[in-house]
């Protein structure tokens, strides 16, 4: 099998599965708090974006990883990862939802701009090094987390109030 296509097949079932566990057990655990309580554990599973300033590591990915592709995802990730700490920071305040919505809205655009970034640039797998499992384990993950963030941004306030007394929406 080609690596292109053993990469694409990677992101695959990374979908599957992220999309099977959070359907399944993430979702329903989250759309029962009110909106702030269920932006917290995505906010901060997102703060660990900065991960992504491995990008620009050399020996963690190869000398050949084109380094268009290397800054976008790098600096995007750390703004992503500031944007959700600043929005804990600040939330339940009006302000963190604000800040919510910029980082979710960023946040996304960023993932996907390392997609077509990589696209461009015509990246290799074997090009990312050790960071592999980030486009092909984790990012699915973040863009499910970002389509919840959505969700719950979006919800009307009285659903979210009417969960925090215990009724149903």
């Amino acid at each position: 099998m080609l690596p292109q296509s053993t990469f694409f097949l990677s992101i695959a079932f990374s979908l599957i599965a992220w999309g099977t566990l959070t359907a399944r057990y993430v979702w329903p655990a989250l759309r029962a708090l009110p909106r702030f309580g269920a932006l917290r554990p995505l906010l901060i599973l997102h703060s660990f974006r900065f991960i992504g300033l491995a990008f620009l590591v050399p020996g963690v990915v190869s000398p050949d990883l084109p380094s268009v592709f290397a800054q976008s995802a790098a600096y995007g990730d750390v703004v992503a990862a500031a944007l959700a700490l600043l929005s804990l920071l600040l939330l339940p305040r009006y302000a963190g939802v604000v800040v919510a919505w910029i980082f979710n809205l960023w946040g996304t655009l960023d993932l996907l701009n390392a997609f077509y970034q990589a696209s461009h640039a015509g990246l290799m797998p074997g090009q990312l090094g050790a960071m592999y499992f980030i486009p092909t384990a984790v990012v699915p993950l973040l863009l499910i987390t970002h389509g919840l963030a959505f969700r719950i941004l979006v919800r009307r306030e009285n659903e979210s109030a009417m969960r925090e007394v215990g009724q149903p929406a």
